[in-house]
């Protein structure tokens, strides 16, 4: 991997993770705007580093090693600068599971957004499948028989790796689905700042699940993603501090980020099947992506400010 394909994948990544966890970001801030100075410092530096070694950096290295036990931890770590060609053989091998389990979460992530969540709607089309949210089951169904079905074929692992990235989604998904319940108890004044940090390192850990599957669409070397993941939970974090109000006035960033999981999710799927794709091509396709909806969302932004400024003329 040479140099400029490096620096291109880790800017994707941290794109990829500021965007994907906007709405953490956003539960964060709400959260911490009840409690004191002191718990605000403690969470934003003893959670920062929390979120970026233990949960951003341990997790990619588990599921690497646990898609490739032989690697050993070390190995693991350090697979993607290997020059031994049986540790690429050994990577080669095992990725078709991982890149299908992770491809399928992705997918079936996006469509979770696409029919279930309220959303502000960048296309008409989006307005059509929230009407009809109740296919969202039926759909998801489909296409995970059709992946069992296709990879069984040539490999059985990999329809066990579309069965473990369904379950995974449902699993977190219903996590996040209670996240915005559990926020309303955590503005009560009666909770403690201990009690808001220990639950919001929780949600932050939940949240981060998708960043870390989508960054295996990037790249498998663990030490990029640790780079590239944690520079975008760093920025995340001053995000939550001082500006959050003002990415919530960006109308379609979440749009983005979710088109972005998406097609990410079919780069992984189509890997998964020995289907060599550069590695360019998921931080180019996730700028495009973002660029685009953030463009749409300046648009929006400022045709709001103009219809204000003539109600108060």
């Amino acid at each position: 991997m040479d140099i400029f394909t490096i620096v291109l994948t880790v800017l994707g990544l941290s794109l990829f993770e500021i965007i994907s966890s906007v709405d953490n970001a956003i539960i964060n801030a709400e959260v911490l705007s009840t409690m004191s100075e002191k718990a605000r410092r403690w969470f934003l530096f003893w959670g920062l580093l929390f979120a970026v070694f233990l949960v951003r950096g341990l997790l990619p290295l588990v599921i690497i090693y646990f898609t490739v036990p032989e690697l050993g931890l070390w190995g693991s770590i350090t697979a993607a600068f290997s020059s031994d060609p049986q540790v690429h053989k050994a990577v080669d091998d095992a990725s078709p599971i991982l890149l299908m389990g992770g491809g399928t979460f992705l997918v079936f992530l996006f469509l979770f957004w696409l029919f279930q969540e309220d959303k502000h709607y960048a296309f008409k089309a989006e307005k059509f499948f929230t009407k009809h949210g109740i296919w969202f089951y039926a759909v998801c169904s489909v296409i995970l028989s059709g992946l069992i079905w296709y990879s069984i074929k040539i490999n059985p692992v990999m329809a066990f790796g579309a069965a473990l990235g369904a379950s995974a989604f449902f699993i977190t998904s219903g996590f996040k689905t209670n996240a915005e319940e559990q926020e309303k108890k955590l503005m009560r004044k009666g909770m403690s700042d201990v009690s808001k940090i220990i639950y919001l390192e929780l949600i932050d850990a939940t949240f981060s699940i998708d960043g870390v599957l989508g960054a295996f669409a990037f790249t498998l070397s663990v030490p990029l993603i640790l780079a590239g993941n944690g520079l975008g939970a760093v920025v995340l974090r001053q995000l939550t501090v001082g500006n959050i109000e003002r990415i919530k006035e960006y109308l379609y960033l979440k749009n983005g980020a979710l088109y972005s999981v998406f097609f990410l999710g079919i780069i992984m799927i189509i890997d998964s099947f020995k289907i060599h794709i550069p590695e360019w091509v998921s931080p180019a396709i996730t700028f495009l992506i973002v660029g685009y909806f953030f463009y749409r969302s300046l648009k929006e932004k400022k045709r709001r400010e103009r219809l204000q400024e003539k109600k108060g003329a």
